[in-house]
């Protein structure tokens, strides 16, 4: 895809613009980090160019003068939330991060539990984390919350919370997924920290919608198409307008809140509020990044289908309601978008259409795959009783980057029938054909004494970043084998077998 997005213009501004807010808080900053912090996916695909991580190379350059704090809801903990990206619980994804952080020489000074109420599942985590010598506190849900501001701002409220030992002059307050209580831990530091006679500060680092790109660019849209579940609407910062004339974008749950939470820092800081709206609170200059235009517009659109098909895909598994199925089609609609405008889409769909055409499938179901390489050429798959659609496609695609002639087997049969013979007769499996990650692990062993799989792996890599389109829901094996090789993946919402419980 065309890149349209300078990493270093981005990251030149965006440091400035936190240390020019830091200037303006004599003592300390709490710097709120929406989003992603690490495998910032979504922007990296509707950002074209854009460093899945180059947010982390923002906090090494402030590495000297930041702690991190992470939030993280009770009951995200308690329900299991999935973060989509990684197919992990948000609890899995909190003890990855850390470890992340880590890895990026930046240590976690501590984990917040948030809206804490003894859930057993949050406790063990809390547990966990401690026995590993983690620091944990937990916060309770703020009394008052969200009309009584004098409940809020007192004792009983934010003071309610333990205080959270930092020592740098900057804070960053990041958590998984939104709805992790970030904000009210700022808000609670806040009110500690003026108790001590320290004049903090709160600022808000969030990457979508861009404030300063127009209402409808696809970019801000795309952002609507990833939160659909939240509800969430971009819309011209009203509270801007009024104190500047000046049009910005902001969506309805900030904008909503602003009056609230402007009440909630003057009886902090015993000040009149220094935002005027909730764009002034923002850092963000993601907009700066953008050199090409039409590249992001392009991108964006196909984010928008994707998401789309997510959510039907979602739908289909009981995973959100009807409502948030049609709002999804309907974003979609609106930018007069439409699933056949993925090519990969198409063309999965006709290989499908040629299993079924030729009586090559499994059990009654012909299910096709397709992925379109960066040089634009698309490759197609199909199952059989040996191999899933998506076993087949990685195996052609790899063949057709190394220059193999199709007639050549990458993973001789009498390997694939040994792992067949281990999954069914002694194992008492009734799914046999390999799936992705099997079939991975098929191709490598097969290196030994191939040259051909020798040489095929070597562009496993060239794989990443690659559109990819399955006609049915992926299995377990296929999902996790396709976000090992980081394509983007889509698939239509149809079950790949008609059991309930393999399905």
């Amino acid at each position: 895809m065309k890149k349209g997005f300078d990493n270093e213009k981005y990251l030149e501004e965006q440091t400035q613009e936190i240390f020019q807010r830091v200037n303006k808080f004599n003592d300390k900053l709490y710097l709120e980090f929406g989003g992603k912090l690490l495998f910032d996916y979504h922007a990296s695909r509707v950002l074209p160019g854009f460093d899945p991580n180059v947010k982390m190379r923002l906090l090494q350059k402030l590495a000297d003068k930041i702690d991190v704090i992470m939030c993280i809801y009770a009951g995200d903990i308690e329900r299991k939330k999935i973060r989509a990206d990684f197919g992990i619980t948000y609890e899995r994804d909190a003890m990855k991060t850390i470890d992340d952080f880590k890895s990026w020489g930046i240590n976690i000074n501590s984990v917040v539990i948030t809206r804490y109420e003894e859930q057993p599942s949050a406790r063990a985590f809390k547990t966990k984390l401690e026995r590993r010598g983690v620091k944990v506190y937990t916060h309770q849900f703020t009394k008052g919350y969200p009309t009584d501001v004098d409940l809020i701002v007192s004792d009983e409220g934010y003071g309610a919370n333990p205080f959270i030992e930092t020592s740098k002059p900057i804070v960053i307050v990041t958590g998984p997924g939104p709805g992790s209580g970030k904000l009210a831990t700022c808000l609670s530091q806040l009110y500690h920290e003026y108790k001590r006679g320290v004049n903090a500060g709160y600022a808000k680092f969030e990457t979508f919608p861009i404030w300063n790109l127009p209402l409808k660019h696809k970019v801000n849209i795309a952002y609507e198409a990833a939160t659909v579940d939240l509800k969430d609407v971009n819309l011209i910062d009203h509270h801007h307008l009024e104190a500047y004339n000046e049009k910005t974008v902001n969506y309805n749950r900030d904008i909503d809140a602003f009056p609230l939470l402007r009440r909630i820092l003057e009886k902090i800081t015993g000040k009149e509020a220094f935002y005027k709206s909730p764009t002034d609170m923002g850092v963000n200059r993601a907009g700066s990044g953008i050199f090409d235009d039409e590249a992001t517009q392009y991108a964006s659109h196909h984010e928008i289908i994707r998401r789309y098909l997510r959510s039907a895909c979602e739908y289909a598994l009981g995973v959100i309601d009807k409502d948030t199925l049609e709002r999804s089609m309907l974003i979609m609609n609106n930018i007069g978008a439409k699933v056949e405008d993925r090519k990969v889409l198409v063309e999965a769909r006709k290989a499908a259409k040629e299993a079924e055409e030729t009586g090559k499938g499994k059990d009654g179901i012909f299910s096709g795959a397709a992925i379109e390489l960066d040089d634009g050429t698309i490759i197609t798959g199909k199952n059989s009783r040996l191999m899933h659609a998506s076993s087949s496609l990685v195996i052609n695609a790899l063949k057709h980057l190394a220059g193999i002639p199709d007639n050549i087997h990458l993973i001789p049969e009498n390997v694939i029938d040994s792992i067949s013979y281990l999954k069914k007769d002694l194992l008492h499996g009734k799914e046999v054909s390999l799936d992705l990650e099997e079939t991975l692990i098929a191709l490598t062993v097969s290196t030994t004494n191939n040259p051909s799989a020798q040489t095929a792996i070597k562009y496993l890599n060239e794989l990443t970043r690659c559109e990819v389109h399955l006609t049915h829901i992926p299995s377990p094996g296929d999902e996790i084998g396709m976000r090992k090789l980081g394509v983007h993946l889509t698939s239509d919402p149809i079950f790949a077998t008609k059991d309930l419980f393999n399905g």
